[in-house]
């Protein structure tokens, strides 16, 4: 079951209403997915200043209070299936190098599961420079933030399939 932009938006409008409710996600993730919360405070996001983890972490608690609604028992993402996820994305992105960025994600939505879930991480990636700015985001965290939050999902749709 693909995941709507209806219940993307909810959620995000729930977390801006209740500050509490990202924490407790977070702390949920944690639990439930450790693999992933330790993926999330690994090496391979070294790059990012400390904002743009948070921006990180902030778009990962949307994506996974979003997939707990229609499947709140979903086991655990393992490490060798993260990391296998990694890889192939960063290859994909890789052979796509020297396009601009909306461009080198045309080949993550070919026969996508989540497609709105990687919407929402484009759209939250491709802001314009002022949004930039705010958010206090730099250009190059884009593609390590894209490729992390894309493996966390293709994780996240792994069991689900395996539940199916």
């Amino acid at each position: 079951m693909m995941i709507s932009e209806e219940q993307i938006e909810s959620v995000l409008l729930e977390i801006e209403s209740d500050p509490d409710l990202y924490t407790e996600s977070l702390l949920s993730l944690k639990s439930q997915q450790p693999v992933v919360a330790a993926y999330l405070f690994s090496e391979s996001f070294d790059v990012l200043t400390n904002t743009e983890k948070e921006y990180l972490l902030y778009l990962t608690v949307v994506i996974w209070r979003s997939i707990q609604r229609s499947y709140p028992e979903l086991p655990e993402v393992t490490e060798d299936a993260l990391g296998e996820f990694e890889e192939q994305n960063w290859e994909r992105i890789n052979d796509s190098s020297g396009k601009p960025f909306r461009h080198q994600l045309d080949v993550f939505f070919e026969n996508a599961p989540q497609e709105e879930l990687l919407a929402f991480v484009e759209d939250a990636l491709l802001l314009e420079d002022e949004e930039l700015d705010e958010w206090q985001l730099t250009k190059e965290c884009r593609t390590p933030i894209f490729i992390g939050l894309k493996s966390v999902i293709d994780g996240f749709q792994d069991q689900i399939q395996d539940q199916s």
